[in-house]
């Protein structure tokens, strides 16, 4: 029996004496919203890590940490692949966060507009990115982030799984709840005044407006998202998720802030992720 074949069986018998992580994913208690509609069930997946962003100076070291994937990967049986995403394009977005002196973030609300690059020249219109991210997922659900506006919009609900802050292994769950439109969908000028935001976002309403309170994006800093996709992990049974590795840094100074991998908005089945425990934060805190 080698290595590869302990290891599995380990990682095998120890799920089945714990909770599979689907288990965290509490189920809602049925509610509407003030117009009737029912609550938002999670419909995706999200896994990230942060990362020292110091080594991420070109696409080719983006690429680099597609290296460190591949032990732990095939220690428990993941296939991880980067064939497919050699010639993957580099993306680039501007994104602005706004807060009013952090009351928007001290209260699980985040508030971007971001403007997609394709070869050096923004393309598309500005968008907006309004959540509400908070551990409670009833709390979550039943704050409607849905806006007030006359033109489209769409609303993601997803479970956010995350290292834990405070130590090394295992793993914390967000529950995000969003909702993304076209900046020119709100028909005001201003849209970053305090007032504006609560007539088209009005779980904002909650605040406690101060008559000297202002919107203003954060630190007074423009954020350049640096996004390379680097890979395909496959779980078997048809479960694959794309990767990816982000740089955000300053624009200008090109002073990097952090770095991520993950993999984004998987669509969440709660009864086929369970029966096959699949995260990787509860593997690699088991090691």
């Amino acid at each position: 029996m080698d290595e590869r074949t302990t290891t599995r069986q380990f990682t095998s018998n120890a799920a089945a004496k714990e909770p599979h992580w689907a288990g965290r994913v509490p189920h809602l208690k049925p509610g509407k919203y003030a117009d009737g509609m029912p609550l938002h069930q999670v419909e995706y997946l999200s896994c990230k890590l942060i990362l020292r962003p110091n080594r991420f100076t070109s696409r080719q070291s983006l690429f680099k940490f597609a290296k460190v994937l591949r032990a732990p990967a095939d220690q428990f049986g993941v296939k991880f692949s980067t064939k497919d995403f050699e010639d993957a394009p580099l993306k680039i977005r501007e994104v602005l966060f706004f807060d009013t002196k952090d009351r928007l973030y001290q209260n699980a609300f985040i508030l971007r507009r971001r403007i997609p690059y394709t070869e050096g020249f923004p393309s598309g219109e500005p968008e907006i990115v309004f959540k509400f991210r908070h551990p409670d997922i009833q709390m979550a659900a039943e704050t409607d982030v849905r806006p007030h506006i006359l033109g489209d919009y769409r609303v993601k609900f997803k479970t956010q799984a995350l290292p834990l802050k405070d130590q090394l292994g295992g793993i914390r769950m967000l529950y995000s709840h969003n909702v993304q439109f076209p900046l020119s969908h709100v028909g005001a000028r201003n849209v970053f005044n305090f007032a504006t935001l609560t007539k088209f976002l009005p779980a904002l309403e909650r605040l406690k407006q101060s008559p000297r309170e202002t919107i203003s994006f954060v630190n007074h800093v423009i954020v350049e998202e640096v996004l390379q996709d680097i890979g395909l992990l496959d779980f078997g049974s048809g479960l694959k998720a794309k990767t990816n590795v982000a740089m955000w840094r300053t624009r200008g100074e090109h002073r990097p802030l952090i770095g991520e991998f993950a993999w984004p908005d998987w669509p969440f089945t709660r009864s086929r992720l369970h029966d096959r425990g699949i995260c990787p934060f509860r593997r690699h805190a088991a090691r």
